[in-house]
């Protein structure tokens, strides 16, 4: 049997990597083929192109590299028609995954499409598409299955994989991840900018200047900031350097830095569900550029751009777009959440609520198991 997995960012790359493991753990036969990266590749997934590090935020910036994607998708439709596999996994990365899923349907081959396009949000007409291509929606949320299942495709809800994958939850788990990382500070703020190079420019300096009003007035607060592996650390340091604050960077930890942190400044993305499901209070920041805000406002049929709030279908986490995204206001926010526990203890009490809208662990090994049936077929 063969399986194609078709992921084009850093956290498609990622459940990709998870996904493989789990297929081949079902069936050690599967012969599994990919346009992903890196951590696909080290569990046995073979690449066939790699688009991961020319992702991008925003409209105009995806437009900015459509020849770019546009020869990567000319490239995974050769290889699609070269392997055949027996089916076709899509993973996010829309603009391209929408494209290949209509040639792998005109050529006979089944797709399961794990977080398929936003169709709840904007561009409904997507679902229609999806469904016309008989392509299987493996659902993560209910607002999504409840879209798809509308526009008549086959859907199952299989929870959210973030559920397998995030592991520092529980009474003790401040404690437990402080003690991990070697931290003794009595309070931490964690600074999460993206998993891009184009956030981090945006979006750090920012988050460094509100660090340092929050530092004035709280001088005893330690700052971390968890290294997505697709960012360059030199990036970082050079930021972080020309700040003159006492940042912790460390790489490969995020989900326990998120836990060891009292509150998060965190850019708008999947980092909000994570941080949603360890339950540390946050305030969101989400800056683009003024064509793509724009078009988003006027496209955008939801009222909430970050995780937590879109689930309970109210704000219950803050959140800063654009202009409002100012260092006074952000550091403002967060130093409410350290100096009043009544507060961060109501935030906590909202996202756990959020969390029990995600269905139970296990996600990966349904879909995996929803795969390896759609594949039979």
């Amino acid at each position: 049997m063969k399986i194609m997995i078709s992921a084009g960012e850093a956290s498609g790359d990622i459940y990709g990597a998870y996904l493989a493991q789990k297929l081949l753990k079902l069936n050690p036969e599967i012969r599994l083929f990919g346009v992903g990266g890196a951590k696909m590749k080290e569990q046995g997934v073979e690449i066939l192109r790699d688009p991961t590090a020319i992702s991008a935020v925003g409209l105009t910036e995806v437009l900015a590299n459509l020849p770019t994607h546009g020869r990567v998708l000319t490239q995974a439709a050769r290889e699609l028609e070269r392997i055949s596999p027996d089916c076709l996994v899509l993973i996010d990365f829309p603009e391209f995954n929408m494209r290949l899923a209509k040639r792998a349907a005109s050529q006979g081959i089944p797709q399961v499409y794990l977080f398929p396009p936003t169709a709840w949000a904007w561009r409904k007409r997507r679902a229609k598409t999806l469904a016309r291509l008989g392509t299987t929606i493996a659902s993560v949320f209910p607002l999504e299955e409840s879209t798809y299942r509308q526009a008549g495709a086959d859907v199952r809800f299989v929870g959210h994989p973030l559920l397998d994958l995030v592991d520092h939850r529980g009474p003790d788990k401040k404690e437990s991840a402080r003690r991990d990382l070697g931290l003794d500070f009595e309070e931490i703020i964690g600074i999460l900018p993206g998993s891009r190079d184009q956030e981090i420019k945006q979006l750090l300096p920012t988050m460094l200047r509100a660090a340092s009003l929050i530092r004035q007035a709280r001088p005893k607060v330690g700052l971390l900031l968890p290294l997505s592996h697709t960012v360059s650390y030199d990036m970082i340091r050079e930021y972080v350097g020309e700040s003159g604050l006492p940042v912790r960077v460390v790489a490969g930890e995020t989900h326990r830095c998120m836990a060891a942190s009292d509150a998060l400044m965190i850019a708008s993305g999947t980092a909000t569900m994570e941080a949603t499901i360890v339950g540390t209070p946050m305030v969101v920041i989400y800056k683009t550029s003024l064509p793509t805000y724009f078009l988003a406002r006027l496209l955008v049929d939801i009222p909430h751009i970050s995780w937590p709030n879109i689930l309970m279908e109210k704000r219950i986490v803050p959140e800063l777009l654009q202009d409002e995204a100012e260092p006074e206001t952000i550091a403002r926010l967060l130093l409410m959440i350290l100096e009043n526990p009544s507060l961060s203890g109501e935030i906590q009490d909202n996202l756990a609520e959020a969390v029990s809208k995600l269905g139970s662990p296990g996600a990966l090994r349904r879909t995996a198991e929803l795969i390896l049936e759609v594949a039979r077929k």
